[in-house]
């Protein structure tokens, strides 16, 4: 009886040991490669999120996650981190304000293709320079702010242009042609208060507003604003005419405002 046992016994384990051969077989065929998997060292992490340098920058973000986009508008103001170029826009863009961060400069593609744009609002930044075209192929910009910033020149202006801002900057007669203006025959709010200009450029007709004060204008002629000895010529437009601030005399000139409706404003020597 006992040798039958043994018997049993011995053929039950020639059956079991393939059997667990084989399943050991099947489970290093499926075992996970540690070499494959990808632990994410947390300590690298926040060492990257401690280190100024290591953290992305405004250019790097998509704009939509670094300024807010609300229908058509971009706001992206006193960005952090700091902005120091034109974000790429929304294709649907109409307005922009994208003022107090550190923008240095635009150039020709910062706008490149933006038919939708209508307003752009860059003040408080550092640009120095714009890139001649910059701004022409937006033939529905009808605002363009630059106040606040060091610009010595101005570009090409677009000639639909209604608003131009560009107080607090630093122009100067050599950098903004006399004509600069001339052409722009939808103007009606010129701005180029605190700037170094010494002299008035050439004013379109549709100008209801013009701010000239602390500059550098030491004097100004018969056509400056009017037509010279043409008295029945009257500039029906213009409503506003600011020339405080700078070192001129206006009781010297008293034929050079006859074609205005009033005189202009602030005080003067």
């Amino acid at each position: 009886m006992m040798e039958i046992r043994i018997l049993i016994f011995s053929s039950l384990m020639l059956l079991w040991i393939p059997s667990s051969e084989a399943n050991n077989g099947y489970m290093a065929l499926h075992k996970p490669n540690r070499a494959m998997v990808n632990i994410p060292d947390y300590d690298m992490l926040q060492d990257a999120d401690g280190d100024p340098a290591a953290s992305p920058k405004a250019d790097e973000l998509p704009t939509c996650l670094l300024c807010v986009c609300l229908s058509g508008s971009v706001y992206c103001e006193d960005v952090s981190p700091v902005m120091s170029i034109v974000p790429a826009l929304p294709k649907e863009t109409a307005y922009l304000y994208a003022r107090f961060n550190k923008i240095t400069k635009i150039s020709l593609s910062d706008f490149a293709d933006m038919a939708t744009l209508r307003s752009i609002d860059l003040s408080g930044n550092l640009i120095t320079a714009i890139d001649d075209g910059a701004f022409s192929k937006l033939p529905n910009l009808e605002e363009l702010v630059l106040a606040e910033n060091k610009l010595t020149k101005l570009p090409m202006l677009p000639s639909q242009l209604l608003l131009f801002n560009a107080n607090f900057n630093k122009l100067r007669t050599q950098g903004v042609k006399a004509t600069a203006f001339k052409k722009l025959t939808r103007l009606a709010y010129l701005y180029l208060g605190h700037n170094e200009l010494t002299a008035v450029p050439q004013l379109p007709e549709s100008l209801h507003v013009v701010h000239l004060h602390n500059n550098k204008i030491a004097k100004i002629t018969d056509q400056t604003f009017c037509k010279g000895s043409t008295s029945y010529y009257i500039r029906h437009n213009m409503d506003e005419v600011r020339l405080d601030g700078n070192p001129i005399t206006l009781s010297k000139y008293p034929n050079s405002f006859v074609c205005l409706q009033s005189l202009p404003i602030g005080w003067y020597n």
